[in-house]
């Protein structure tokens, strides 16, 4: 994912090289290269070997991406912590 300068000090960014949220989630909706979208834990086809998304501010970007924001909630300290913390949320969200 490309990053992301903070708007103000009390905003979060992106971490370079992380690329949990291009990874741990499934995404349904289809996505240019995987027509069907991604299955959770699979790395998104559009992610760059630097980690970044190539569909980032382009109209082709999923909505569902675009909602993604960045938050220390989601991301916590470390890349490792964004992928157990998007990894449950995708568990626990997942249909029956």
């Amino acid at each position: 994912m490309p990053d992301i300068l903070p708007a103000s000090p009390t905003d979060f960014a992106c971490r370079p090289n992380c690329g949990a949220c291009c990874i741990a989630p499934s995404i349904t909706s289809p996505i240019p290269g995987m027509p069907d979208g991604k299955p959770a834990g699979v790395p998104c086809i559009q992610l760059d070997p630097d980690m970044r998304c190539r569909l980032f501010g382009h109209p082709e970007r999923p909505a569902f991406c675009g909602g993604l924001q960045p938050s220390h909630e989601m991301c916590g300290d470390t890349s490792t912590q964004a992928m157990k913390w998007l990894t449950r949320l995708e568990a626990i969200t997942r249909p029956a």
